[in-house]
Parts: structure tokens; C-alpha cells; sequence
């Protein structure tokens, strides 16, 4: 069974930073590309990122130069690194692992893509 848990959220100002961690166990297909999502109170789940097996990343443009995504040296550990947060980053943060990215459309943007979710991390950024 696969797991994938988040760590790192919290509440800080705007300018601020945190890093999310998203921690993957269990029996997965190699090559697996990992998500991360946000939901905000009353909105959609939007994509934020996506990161595949061999560290190549993809972001969307909201986040395009504050956020980072890499991996871990164990290879089941991604990481989010947020820089210069404002109020609109708000939300609940979701990672998720897409075991078949590699056989599909670059990247994969979509919720229904991915297989696997954590259970989420929230992130409060107050002005």
C-alpha cells in the first residue's frame, strides 16, 4: 500500500518561507512523478507543481520563481520550498504520486492523474 504523508506547513507572514516535505512509502512504480496541489476554502484543488523520477520539474505560473521542488537523497522524499509567500498562497496543501507520468502528457496538471494523495499540510499566510 502507498502512503504519502506531508510535513512542514504552518502559518507565517508575507515575505516569509516555509518547506513542505512529502514523504512516500510502500510499493510504487519507478518513475513515478510527484504533485503537489492547494485548496483554498471554497475553491477548486489547483496544481501547483510536478516533479518526475528523474528531478525534472514543472510549475505552474503562479508560483513560478517563489516555489522550488527537489528530492531527497533516499529518492522517496520531495520536497516544496516556498519563498516570498503572500496571502493568495493560503490553502491546504496536498502531495500526490502519478505512477504512470511517464506514459502520459508532460506535466501532468489534472487531480485525476494521480493515484496516490496524502492527507494535506495547511499553509497560512497572514498580511
Amino acid at each position: 500500500q502507498v502512503q504519502l504523508v506531508e510535513s512542514g506547513g504552518g502559518s507565517v507572514q508575507a515575505g516569509g518561507s516555509l518547506r513542505l516535505s512529502c514523504s512516500i512509502s510502500g510499493s510504487i512504480r519507478s518513475n513515478y512523478c510527484t504533485g503537489w496541489f492547494r485548496q483554498a476554502p471554497g475553491k477548486e484543488r489547483d496544481w501547483v507543481g510536478v516533479i518526475d523520477g528523474s528531478g525534472r520539474p514543472k510549475y505552474a505560473s503562479s508560483v513560478m520563481g517563489r516555489f522550488t521542488l527537489s528530492k531527497g537523497d533516499t529518492q522517496n522524499t520531495v520536497f516544496l520550498q516556498m519563498n516570498n509567500l503572500t496571502p493568495e498562497d493560503t490553502a491546504m496543501y496536498y502531495c500526490a504520486a502519478d505512477p504512470y507520468c511517464s506514459t502520459h502528457y508532460w506535466p501532468p496538471r489534472l487531480p485525476d492523474a494521480y493515484k496516490y494523495w496524502g492527507q494535506g499540510t495547511q499553509v497560512t499566510v497572514s498580511s
